[in-house]
């Protein structure tokens, strides 16, 4: 999933810019969320830091503070390598800056047409979302499922456990940040997914690459996220 970002310190610019990206998520049924907005880049900056998901910034470049939007995009990038950084402002003359702080922006968008920044947010989100799949996808190992009408990609280092729906027919994905409910079995899982995912109970499928600690006792597994999960014996062997 990516993280939006919104710095923009006019409140009513601000709002516009938000629902035009929540529309568009909609519409689009992208795999990402508004994450933060705010007028002071301290702030956001501040949200970043906490943000495990690379993110998507749409950033004024005049943010009325000591901080500008630029000065901002190169703080950002020492926490976000791989995020996308988009500048939106009235000043066109201005875009020569993010060659200057070496901010490698993705977009420059003009305030002054705003039909014209709506289409443009739209085409900076679905080339973000088409970069980002890309760049998952040769660097890690990737499920991808449908659910609730969009196409989600999870990073196998990220996936904790399948587990079996009380809903037919569904299986819940419980990964390190979210959990996701889709149509499948944990049989056909078990056939997809490579070594790294074992069967330890009837009713679930675990990442053992993300097993804290393993409680024979009880039959109980930790997880690094601090979920747990049973193991039934006839499958402790196994595990």
């Amino acid at each position: 999933m990516l993280n939006i970002f919104v710095c923009e310190d006019n409140a009513v610019q601000r709002r516009t810019i938000v629902q035009i990206i929540q529309n568009t998520i909609l519409i689009e049924e992208l795999d990402m969320q508004l994450f933060f907005d705010a007028g002071d880049p301290y702030a956001l900056l501040e949200k970043v830091k906490t943000s495990q998901n690379t993110g998507i910034y749409f950033l004024d470049i005049d943010l009325n503070s000591s901080m500008n939007g630029m000065k901002l995009a190169q703080q950002i990038r020492l926490f976000d390598p791989r995020g996308f950084i988009i500048f939106i402002t009235s000043h066109s003359e201005l875009s020569y800056m993010t060659f200057q702080y070496r901010v490698e922006a993705m977009d420059f968008v003009l305030k002054d047409n705003p039909a014209e920044v709506k289409v443009k947010i739209r085409e900076c989100l679905l080339n973000a979302m088409e970069r980002y799949t890309l760049q998952t996808n040769k660097t890690h190992k990737v499920y991808t499922i449908e659910a609730g009408g969009r196409k989600i990609s999870v990073d196998y280092d990220d996936i904790i456990f399948f587990e079996t729906s009380s809903n037919i027919h569904k299986v819940i994905l419980h990964a390190k940040d979210r959990q996701i409910e889709f149509s499948s079995a944990l049989k056909d899982l078990t056939c997809a997914l490579d070594d790294n995912f074992v069967r330890c109970h009837r009713s679930f499928l675990v990442n053992k690459n993300n097993i804290k600690e393993v409680d024979l006792k009880n039959r109980i597994i930790y997880f690094t996220n601090g979920e747990t999960c049973l193991m039934s014996t006839r499958m402790m062997k196994g595990l």
